[in-house]
C-alpha cells in the first residue's frame, strides 16, 4: 500500500515536471519576441573626452543602437545568454562639453533612457610645466628658478671658502 502511494506521489511529480519543461520554452520564445530593453549598464561612469565606453542592456536580444549628445549613435550587438544581452562602444567626441550625459537605447523599436548615465571630465590644462594662467605665470616660474640658481651658487661658494679654510 505505501509503494503504491509513493509511485502515484512520483507519477504525480514527474507529470507536473514534464508539463512545467514543455511550457518553459514556449514562455521564453513569448517573451524574446516582445522583450523590452532594461538594466543599462555604462562603464567607466566617469571618462574623459576621447576615452571609450561600454554599455550592456539586458532584453535586447536582436541588438539595436544607443544615442547621447557625447558619442552620436552607436551600434549594440546581441550576445547568446539567458538576459538576451546587447553590448556595444562608443567613443566620446573630443568636443564634448564636461557634465552628465543621457542614454537611449532603442531594442526592436522599444527605447529606453538612462539618465545621468556617465559623466565627462574636462581636460587638463598643461603647458609650462603644468603652470597655468589662474596659478604661477611663466613670470613667477622663472624669478623661482632664478632664487633656486642663486641659492645653489651661494651655498656652493660658502662650501668652497669653508673649505679653503681649512687647509690653512
Amino acid at each position: 500500500m505505501r509503494t503504491t502511494r509513493v509511485l502515484a506521489a512520483s507519477a504525480v511529480s514527474a507529470a507536473a515536471v514534464a508539463a512545467l519543461g514543455l511550457a518553459a520554452p514556449t514562455a521564453i520564445a513569448r517573451d524574446g519576441m516582445g522583450a523590452n530593453p532594461s538594466n543599462i549598464v555604462v562603464l567607466p561612469s566617469v571618462i574623459a573626452r576621447g576615452g571609450q565606453i561600454t554599455v550592456t542592456v539586458d532584453g535586447c536580444p536582436g541588438g539595436g543602437t544607443m544615442t547621447s549628445p557625447a558619442f552620436g549613435t552607436a551600434p549594440l550587438t546581441s550576445l547568446l545568454g539567458a538576459n538576451q544581452t546587447a553590448k556595444g562602444t562608443a567613443t566620446i567626441n573630443d568636443n564634448a562639453q564636461p557634465g552628465a550625459y543621457d542614454i537611449t537605447v532603442t531594442c526592436s523599436g522599444r527605447p529606453l533612457t538612462r539618465p545621468a548615465a556617465f559623466t565627462v571630465i574636462g581636460g587638463v590644462r598643461g603647458g609650462l610645466g603644468g603652470s597655468t594662467t589662474t596659478g604661477a605665470t611663466p613670470t613667477d616660474m622663472a624669478i623661482g628658478g632664478g632664487l633656486v640658481a642663486a641659492a645653489l651658487v651661494g651655498g656652493g661658494l660658502f662650501w668652497m671658502r669653508r673649505r679653503a679654510e681649512r687647509h690653512i
